[in-house]
């Protein structure tokens, strides 16, 4: 399954952490990429940067500027979209049937997002039904989608690796 996110809106200095953690959350849990608009290339060197750090699978970040023809190209070519919201269906009722998918398109939103958005998604999905953080909502779903497993692959080629410890922090250089 192959699951990228659309992130929706960025409200300048207020959001850069947020729209980075985005970023951060996608590529550790498993999202292939994401496309983000308003941002300018400092999330996508961020990103970059921690690859290069920590090492990982090809993840990229990609600047757009029409959300809705990549949801609407998404659809074209025969991917689902799943929109993540308070108001939509509970995660537990959808999970199963978005396994089955072989192309799903995450969106997330920074600010109100549009109706468009509710209407373009083929799953509107709750993670809760109260306000909180899209990151969370994002971290959730992919959980639930790639049922833990993303946690068990290796993040190859990076300069340094983490060596998992009870106590403390230990950091492996590689050579």
């Amino acid at each position: 399954m192959k699951i990228s996110v659309l992130r929706i809106g960025h409200r300048l200095v207020r959001d850069d952490r947020v729209t980075t953690h985005s970023a951060l959350v996608a590529r550790a849990f498993g999202a292939d990429r994401i496309y983000m608009t308003g941002i300018d290339q400092s999330v996508s060197d961020t990103v970059a940067g921690v690859g290069k750090r920590w090492g990982g699978p090809d993840f990229e970040v990609e600047v757009i500027s029409d959300w809705k023809a990549l949801a609407r190209s998404w659809k074209k070519e025969g991917g689902k979209i799943a929109h993540l919201t308070m108001y939509g269906i509970n995660i537990d009722d959808a999970v199963e049937p978005m396994r089955k998918e072989d192309k799903i398109l995450v969106i997330i939103g920074a600010e109100k997002v549009p109706r468009e958005a509710y209407d373009l998604a083929d799953y509107n999905i709750a993670v809760g039904n109260q306000p909180h953080s899209e990151i969370a909502a994002l971290a959730i779903f992919l959980d639930r989608m790639f049922a833990g497993r993303q946690f068990k692959k290796e993040f190859a080629g990076g300069r340094l690796k983490i060596v998992p410890a009870e106590k403390g922090k230990q950091v492996k250089e590689n050579k």
